[in-house]
This record gives structure tokens, sequence and C-alpha cells, in this order.
């Protein structure tokens, strides 16, 4: 994989991703001093999502000129108000020098539609599988917002993904989750009424979609 420096690059991103992209910056991948994150669980509240952003790319403007977005298109920003705004239009109103991350949702930017079928495929015999990256279990209280531990709320969502629910996990979060903790663990699978895995695997697509993001904002 290409060698980029992000340097001078300022990185906003949702809080959910922050367990991948402080591995990254730890590893060494990310060398930017500049990462800025919003609420996790932000998803359905799109006035919140939008000045958590805006106020983000202010402050990551006051370092640098050049900022990724980590943020998912087609499901991270659902706006009840005016379902005509899709999270390209907040972007640009975001102005110059600012793009963001190829991805539908988090899921994407871990694993690619098609390695989603394989995985389901392999671990799931292709039944219908409720995806999650590490941030779901880690923020769980935000992710699910208010529903956390609400039945109802489980028993309407879930069950219906009979292949399960699997954690895309670039990080070793999930044995580790599992090692130290294995009641919590098992206490959330019995709430969303489905087996509960993880998934182990690289964090080579992420970091091809950052260094794409990186590319074109330095007119490679």
């Amino acid at each position: 994989m290409a060698a980029v420096s992000f340097s001078d690059i300022a990185i906003v991103a949702c809080g959910t991703m922050s367990l991948e992209l402080n591995h990254l910056k730890n590893e060494g991948f990310l060398d930017t001093e500049h990462i800025y994150y919003t609420t996790p669980g932000l998803h359905d509240n799109a006035q919140k999502l939008e000045e958590q952003l805006i106020d983000r790319v202010k402050k990551a403007r006051e370092k640098v000129k050049k900022i990724i977005v980590v943020y998912g298109g087609k499901f991270c920003y659902v706006n009840m108000v005016n379902p005509y705004r899709r999270m390209r239009d907040v972007i640009n109103d975001l102005g110059e020098g600012v793009t963001r991350i190829n991805a539908t949702h988090c899921m994407d930017m871990i694993a690619s539609e098609a390695e989603r079928e394989r995985i389901a495929q392999e671990v799931a015999g292709g039944e219908k599988v409720w995806w999650m990256t590490p941030g779901w279990v880690k923020f769980r209280d935000q992710v699910f917002r208010g529903y956390y531990k609400d039945v109802g709320f489980a028993t309407e969502n879930f069950p219906k993904h009979t292949g399960g629910a699997i954690v895309l996990d670039g990080i070793g979060y999930v044995d580790q989750f599992m090692a130290e903790r294995p009641e919590e663990f098992l206490e959330y699978s019995d709430w969303m009424g489905i087996p509960l895995q993880g998934y182990n695997l690289t964090l080579d697509r992420f970091k091809s979609l950052l260094i794409e993001q990186a590319e074109k904002l330095n007119g490679i």
C-alpha cells in the first residue's frame, strides 16, 4: 500500500470510528496531529450531526486547510425534516478543502459489500446479518440512544437477521472484550435476541479509502 502523509490533513469523524482511527494513528499510518470526533450515534439526529460537523470542521480549519470527513453517506445522515438533503449536500456546504470518505456507512469502511456478502456466506450460510463495527459495542448506549435495553426495540429490529450479528473487527477489540467482560458481551447478545460474534480482518480497505481522499486533496 502506497505511503501517503496525512501530516497537513485533519480528520473529522464520527466517534463510532474512533477505535479504528486511534489504532491507525498509534501504528503510524495516520501521521496527523488533528483528529476531531463527533458524538457516536447521531445518524438519526440530522440537526445535531450538522451542528457538530460544522463545529469540528471549524476547529480543524484553525490548524490545516485540508480535511477528510469520516462519515458514511446513505445511512449515516437521515434528515426527516428535509428528506432531499443528503450527506453530500452537508459536505458541499462545509466549503473548499473538505472531502468525505467514499463509503455508505462505517461497516462499509471496513469491508465492502462484496466482502460482507462473502463473510455472510462463510459465517452465516448466506442468511441476513446485522453488521456492526467495534464502536457499536463500545458505544452501544449512544449508538442505540434511548433504546439500548428496550426489549420492544430489539424485538422489532434484530430477530429478522437470522444470520445473527457480526462485528467487523480490524483491531482485535471483540476478542479482548470477550476475554475481559464476557458477561457484558452475552448481555448485549441476549438483548438483541440473536447470536453476536466478531470477525477479524484487516483495516486495509479503511486505509485505502483514507488514502484515496488524501490523494484527492493533494491533487494526485
